[in-house]
């Protein structure tokens, strides 16, 4: 049993360095193709087993996807309000840093959230049947201060609409596979990489930075996003990125170095944290723990105890590979120029938009890149883009 824990951990890791790494892969993905092959693999080993694979993998992705986001502008739903700031850094030779504080807060997500699980074990068990009414009012409350808050409120109110019917339109599309590849890259990848060619045309060397980071900052940092993953690990229909658009909006004064730090801990504080709901409540809140409830149908506390663990130890394994896998990037990004780096991510952006979501998606990426360019050229918050999430969730809420 013992061995076979350790094994499934191992390939864990290895899964999740592939989907951290390589844009448009994603977790559920191999979730979903592990439990429709389970029946065969559960007569050579046991639920729990496949279950540490899919939990070892959930971990190092949220460790390694901010990689793709910072050095080729390519995110996933949790990392997409991250690009701007992770693209500001890189402007500035400081792309490894930037991948730093992301680490920071998505190990940061790991100590704390093992450390307090009775915590939030006994809290949700009170709180829940509370707090479940009013989820969806406080998501209107949070929009209405994100249009309000921005100097321009009427092109803020134009970009989150426009946003939010684009997100709807794409959502009700059938037969489409991965639309939230083409849908985020366009509205905050590729639209930051074209306008970031306006004003820059090479990049600075990336240096290896020691820059000292407030403790104030990172605790300030880790609640907010401890908040936000909680509320979405608890709310069904609500995922990591709408959890980034919450905590940007309720917390003040975090700066670049601090938002970097909560865009890292949201995708792992709503991992983890979803195994609460799903200890407590026994509801699934997250693709991963959907596809653990598929193979556990009841979690016990040994099976949670043993989880718990493993989740420690591939944390920590993988800050090391994140570090790591950073610096190579560094090198490889120190020996090409701006443009021809910016022009073949693109390329290689539409290249995987076709191969994941047929030329359907193509149409996406264009549509929402031109949506994308307009926060940009009228200097509103990207933040508003994410109504291509926000509006979809509310619908579902108030339907």
């Amino acid at each position: 049993m013992f061995t076979q824990i350790i094994a499934s951990m191992l390939l864990g890791i290895l899964a999740g360095v592939i989907t951290g790494l390589t844009p448009g892969i994603h977790i559920n993905l191999i979730s979903s193709a592990l439990i429709a092959i389970s029946a065969t693999l559960l007569k050579h080993t046991t639920p729990l087993t496949l279950s540490v694979f899919i939990i070892s993998m959930s971990v190092v992705h949220t460790f390694l996807d901010a990689i793709p986001s910072i050095f080729l502008g390519a995110p996933d739903s949790a990392q997409a309000l991250g690009v701007l700031p992770g693209h500001r850094f890189l402007l500035q030779g400081k792309g490894l840093f930037a991948l730093k504080l992301t680490v920071i807060g998505s190990y940061g997500a790991v100590i704390f959230s093992v450390i307090c699980f009775p915590i939030f074990a006994l809290t949700l068990r009170f709180i829940y049947p509370i707090i479940e009414p009013f989820i969806k009012y406080f998501i209107v409350l949070v929009v209405i201060f994100m249009i309000l808050r921005d100097r321009k409120k009427v092109w803020a109110a134009i970009i989150f609409l426009t946003t939010g019917a684009l997100g709807l339109l794409i959502f009700n599309i059938p037969n489409i596979s991965n639309p939230l590849f083409p849908l985020l890259s366009g509205l905050f990848g590729i639209s930051t990489l074209l306008y970031s060619l306006k004003d820059k045309n090479s990049l600075p060397e990336q240096k290896i930075t020691n820059e000292k980071i407030p403790l104030k900052l990172t605790i300030k940092s880790l609640s907010s996003g401890c908040f936000s993953g909680f509320l979405t690990a608890v709310t069904p229909g609500l995922g990591a990125g709408m959890a980034s658009v919450i905590s940007s909006q309720i917390t003040k004064k975090l700066g670049d170095i601090g938002f970097m730090m909560l865009v890292g801990s949201i995708s792992t504080f709503n991992m983890i944290l979803s195994l609460v709901t799903y200890y407590v409540l026994n509801k699934a809140r997250n693709g991963s723990i959907i596809a653990v409830q598929q193979l556990i149908d009841t979690l016990t506390f040994n099976q949670l105890i043993i989880i718990l663990c493993v989740i420690l130890i591939v944390g920590s394994i993988a800050v090391f590979l994140a570090l790591n896998f950073g610096k190579l990037f560094l090198k490889l990004i120190n020996k090409v120029n701006y443009k021809k780096l910016v022009l073949s991510i693109i390329l290689f952006i539409i290249f995987l938009t076709i191969i994941l979501s047929n030329f359907l998606g193509l149409l996406i990426l264009i549509t929402s890149t031109a949506v994308g360019l307009i926060p940009a050229i009228k200097k509103t918050s990207r933040t508003l883009g994410m109504g291509c999430l926000i509006v979809p969730v509310l619908v579902y809420f108030f339907r």
